[in-house]
């Protein structure tokens, strides 16, 4: 059916007229509102005002304009069915709407946004006509994002008309925008009578980015969905840049998600390798070749087969390094030619670009399924600067050396599954790594001994990071007799004069941060 009237009003003018212009010069009328209307006319385009072809102007400073029978008769009606209803109203065929919805979510992210202000930009008439020429797709074809223009021009060109298969495909995007656009508002309304913020209501609006080969499990389906609202240098937005030949699955976007949590606590170069969602090693220095040797070297044997996020671009020096070890996925914020050229040849590697760099205190709400529900919280955006400002709770105080490495070391913890243990030093002039990580135990002496024994003769002279407090004086004692000379940790404890008095008695130092950082 050919396009014989067209409606456009929309807040993103992007690519509108030349996507209008087209229309015009394919004999399509064009019916348009407000700024739109002034846009396309200052364009030289041909275009008639809504509130000339429904013979009501607009009122109450713009709230109404297309709430008429003739605007969503014209879009509702059925073709062979309601055209003495069309003529009674004195109303015609619209075949194509072109809507995108007042930005009420950009407005909302707008610091200083009044009540007021939020209420003005939520969109009335366009969701209506959004669903209305969406209910009706068997006739009507219905564009609410402007990169569906091209493929829309694209089949009306070639055929005159936008096939029925396209027109279901808009219509489904069309019910979702106005879902997710109803669900920012009542989260927004329903989190202002909420004495904690949170809302009431709270709907995830997802869009599927692409199908994983299988769950965690090969039994398990899979499939990747991306926020509407994900921010520039998040995973959900990296690009990918290997060879294609091996796809992501959901155990390597968990992993990667964490690896890139966890190397963004630093803002010297830096790297981490994570294995089953928990570093292995993890090490900053001056220049980042040395950071990923460290890290890696940190437990070389977990770091096989494992993901690498790194927080400055990839050079050919540090590519060298990576293609010595096998690794299913590094995602850094940008790969240069010539590291690109030497990663590519490992048919299997994945790699990853944010582009974009987020930092450590970048603030978001995450969500984790659980039976039946979600538990809802704040991103853990705290941590740097924790330990440099910590008060000495012993008589030894930390050197600056010691402290610096304790810093490192609570950024990595964390990082680590609860109850999570971190040794660090520096093992190279201006290298801190990590020695011995020990996490996921269900008692802190356990994660102790496991970080200890892991770090081997390292851990004479190492520091040591405690996600949370020490609930006996057990682990400091295992700690300082493979050679712990410093801790950080909460505090908190009932048990804290007894767990001072210990660090006291084996001449070691501690700071209490004041701050618990679990990762279950």
């Amino acid at each position: 059916m050919p396009i014989r009237r067209a409606l456009l009003s929309v807040s993103d003018k992007t690519g509108l007229v030349s996507f209008a212009r087209a229309l015009a010069d394919r004999g399509t009328v064009l019916l348009s509102t407000g700024g739109t209307y002034k846009t396309l006319v200052q364009a030289g385009i041909e275009v008639v005002p809504v509130d000339e072809y429904t013979g009501s102007p607009e009122v109450m400073d713009g709230r109404v304009k297309t709430l008429h029978p003739k605007v969503h008769g014209g879009i509702l009606a059925r073709e062979n069915h309601d055209e003495a209803d069309l003529t009674r109203i004195g109303a015609e065929f619209i075949d194509l709407v072109v809507v995108n919805l007042y930005p009420f979510e950009q407005t909302l992210k707008k610091p200083g946004a009044t009540f007021e202000e939020l209420i003005e930009n939520i969109d009335i008439g366009g969701p209506s006509m959004v669903r209305s020429a969406a209910k009706n797709h068997e006739r009507v074809a219905i564009v609410t994002d402007p990169d569906d223009y091209g493929i829309v021009l694209a089949e009306i060109e070639k055929t005159g008309e936008v096939s029925k298969e396209l027109r279901r495909k808009l219509a489904g995007k069309a019910f979702a925008l106005t879902a997710a656009y109803d669900a920012a508002i009542s989260g927004w309304m329903t989190a202002l009578e909420e004495p904690d913020g949170f809302p009431k209501n709270l709907t995830l609006a997802l869009v599927k980015g692409y199908p994983l080969r299988y769950g965690e499990n090969p039994h398990q389906k899979g499939a990747f969905y991306v926020t509407r609202d994900a921010p520039a240098g998040s995973l959900a937005l990296a690009e990918s840049l290997g060879t294609g030949q091996k796809e992501l699955s959901y155990n390597n976007l968990v992993d990667a998600s964490a690896a890139l949590e966890a190397v963004r606590e630093f803002t010297g170069p830096a790297a981490v390798v994570i294995k089953h969602a928990c570093p292995s090693g993890a090490a900053t220095a001056p220049k980042l070749v040395d950071a990923y040797r460290a890290a890696r070297d940190a437990d070389a044997v977990s770091a096989f087969g494992g993901i690498v996020a790194l927080n400055r671009p990839v050079d050919e020096e540090t590519a060298l390094v990576l293609s010595e070890t096998f690794l299913e996925c590094v995602i850094a914020p940008r790969f240069e030619e010539s590291a690109l050229a030497l990663l590519r040849k490992k048919p299997n590697l994945r790699l990853l670009a944010t582009s974009a760099w987020l930092g450590s205190d970048h603030h978001e709400l995450v969500a984790k399924g659980i039976g039946g529900g979600y538990v809802v919280q704040e991103r853990d955006s705290t941590g740097t600067g924790e330990v440099l400002q910590a008060p000495v709770v012993t008589e030894k105080k930390p050197s600056e050396v010691e402290r610096n490495a304790l810093e490192f070391a609570w950024g990595v913890a964390k990082h680590v599954r609860s109850n999570a243990i971190v040794l660090a030093r520096e093992v190279a002039p201006g290298v801190l790594a990590t020695v011995g990580i020990g996490g996921g135990q269900t008692a802190r002496v356990n994660a102790v001994r496991i970080a200890c024994e892991q770090a081997g003769p390292l851990a004479r002279g190492a520091v040591l990071a405690s996600d949370a407090f020490f609930p006996f004086p057990d682990g400091v004692e295992l700690a300082a007799e493979a050679g712990v000379v410093a801790f950080a940790q909460p505090g908190g404890s009932k048990k804290d004069p007894e767990v001072i008095d210990a660090a006291n008695r084996l001449g070691v130092s501690m700071v209490f941060t004041g701050a618990r950082h679990f990762r279950h």
